[in-house]
């Protein structure tokens, strides 16, 4: 990553990017509190099933991105409010970005997970109800969780060394992983569920479930990809790419919107609180068969 941190006495603040670093901030702390509400009900309010699983898991990832990248933009404002030299290198920054690419890479192999497997459930609806693993969703997500921390590993440590050909090599590798295996996987298995439920009067009944996972998707392509191709872009073009933090603010908005997607979605418009979340996610789980336990 190539980032700049440098502060002169005649440097003024560039109003823009403070805003657009408040405005992540704040859309940072809703996203934190919304996903920690998620990670809770399913945690503990609610029995899991082959989706939650994933869902719970996606909290958690979107919850780690946004930690990491509020961290770095408290720091990024903090500069420029105060013109002052921070007890922090360029490394550590550099750090906390590609920290928030593991889990903002993590989200996007969870939703390509959730989508093949609900798209696998209409295809072959015998084999999904009869032949179908346990626990397959749990074998999966830590498989994803391995993955996705083995290649920012392998990233961080080669980038940070200063071994740029190498660096651009394991960047590379990770964007082949990214744009030609998981994020076409995930889209072409959206499609093929948006016609199944278009066509099929039998899968209506599951329309809450898969409008979900159809507006997560369509929310990470407009809002969480533009981080990856703003990375790519950095590593591999002549010079700095300016306006940085409006893809942050991009992405940052992909990994708050969740919570409100499975409320608004769920139909508990009326009161935003933990329980219209947890009865909206009853009437998007439903069919999957979720009780809530009893207190």
């Amino acid at each position: 990553c190539n980032l700049t941190w440098s502060c002169s006495g005649t440097q003024r603040m560039d109003v823009f990017d403070a805003a657009v670093d408040g405005a992540t901030l704040l859309i940072s702390l809703c996203g934190l509190v919304g996903n920690g509400a998620v990670f809770w009900l399913l945690s503990c309010r609610m029995r899991r099933n082959p989706v939650t699983v994933y869902v719970l898991n996606l909290a958690m990832a979107d919850f780690t991105f946004l930690l990491f990248m509020l961290t770095y933009t408290l720091l990024n404002l903090l500069k420029d409010l105060s013109c002052a030299t921070l007890p922090i290198s360029v490394k550590h920054l550099v750090s906390l970005l590609l920290l928030s690419l593991f889990a903002h890479n993590m989200g996007m192999y969870l939703l390509a997970a959730v989508s093949i497997e609900r798209c696998v459930s209409i295809l072959c609806p015998l084999w999904y109800r009869c032949h179908r693993p346990q626990h397959l969703s749990a074998v999966v997500c830590a498989l994803l969780w391995i993955l996705s921390i083995t290649v920012i590993a392998v990233v961080t440590s080669l980038c940070l060394s200063h071994q740029q050909e190498q660096c651009r090599l394991a960047l590379i590798a990770m964007y082949i992983l990214n744009f030609l295996l998981f994020a076409p996987s995930m889209v072409i298995s959206n499609v093929i569920l948006l016609i199944k439920v278009l066509c099929s009067s039998r899968q209506r009944q599951h329309k809450r479930l898969y409008i979900v996972i159809f507006l997560t998707v369509l929310f990470f392509l407009f809002f969480g990809v533009p981080l990856s191709v703003w990375n790519f872009m950095q590593h591999f073009s002549s010079g700095p790419l300016g306006h940085h933090q409006v893809v942050f603010l991009l992405a940052c908005i992909n990994s708050s919107i969740n919570p409100f997607i499975y409320l608004l979605v769920g139909g508990g418009r009326r009161h935003c609180s933990l329980a219209s979340l947890q009865v909206a996610f009853q009437r998007v789980f439903e069919e999957t068969g979720v009780t809530v336990i009893s207190t």
